[in-house]
């Protein structure tokens, strides 16, 4: 299995396909790189995908510490100078799109383009805070099968959820959240959650943005999609109906046709 070590941690990634310019996927928080198989495997006949898994979550190492936001975008700028040499085109969902506008905001030269997936620029909400710290402590002392229900219900939007044929699809995507390590999925979690807002810096973003949201996400509401678009100037906003805050699985069509739309003409 292919991994490499950035800043004291080692980071699974796989690559896919060959092309003159790269697209690199970072996934959301309980993820992994897999969450993009779909689109991997749509833009791996003309581009090299690359995926990779974030401290303590899918298959890369749990450090001691590294989790702050920060950190997380110096491990994903590490893997590109490492792996790729020159500007990619960076694709963010949730959490990786906090990734994505740091890397856009301090180190836009490694940045031929940016798409943000169902992600916000600003603090967690103060109502959600105690919610979502009670999670991982939960996850650590009755396992993750106990919190996985309501983790799925922010995940994912109501039409997948209650679509009789994707009973499967959720049967799996339920099999990969019990995935999450119990012990150490709470050092992403609190990370994530403990965030510092940037959006005082998004008019700073030069890099060409997309910004991607489904119309049934509870996670990272629309409304904060809107607000990301009219701080960067001249981004692009598309809003997929009935998906929620996993769209790469939920809806891969309507994401892959906005992400190839956007990206083939830079």
């Amino acid at each position: 299995m292919p991994y490499l070590t950035v800043n004291g941690a080692n980071i699974y990634y796989e690559e896919h396909g060959q092309g003159a310019q790269t697209i690199v996927f970072a996934h959301g928080l309980l993820w992994s790189g897999q969450m993009y198989e779909a689109q991997v495997a749509f833009f791996k006949q003309h581009y090299r995908c690359i995926t990779f898994d974030f401290r303590a979550q899918g298959r890369s190492q749990a450090t001691d510490s590294g989790y702050d936001m920060d950190t997380l975008a110096a491990d994903a700028l590490a893997l590109i100078k490492q792996l790729v040499g020159k500007p990619v085109h960076f694709v963010g969902l949730s959490m990786g799109g906090f990734v994505g506008m740091r890397l856009a905001i301090h180190h836009r030269e490694w940045l031929l383009s940016l798409s943000l997936l169902e992600t916000s620029a600003d603090l967690e909400p103060k109502q959600n805070l105690l919610k979502y710290k009670v999670l991982p402590k939960i996850a650590r002392w009755l396992g993750m099968a106990v919190v996985a229900p309501q983790a799925m219900h922010i995940m994912f939007g109501q039409t997948f959820l209650t679509d009789p044929h994707r009973a499967e699809q959720r049967v799996e995507m339920r099999r990969r959240l019990l995935q999450n390590d119990r012990v150490n999925i709470g050092k992403a979690i609190n990370g994530v959650f403990s965030r510092q807002g940037v959006y005082q810096y998004l008019p700073s973003i030069t890099t060409p943005t997309l910004i991607i949201v489904g119309d049934e996400d509870i996670a990272t509401i629309p409304a904060k999609s809107r607000r990301m678009h009219a701080a960067i100037k001249h981004s692009q906003l598309v809003v997929i109906p009935q998906a929620g805050h996993t769209s790469t699985v939920e809806t891969p069509d309507a994401v892959n046709a906005a992400l190839e739309k956007f990206i083939k003409v830079i």
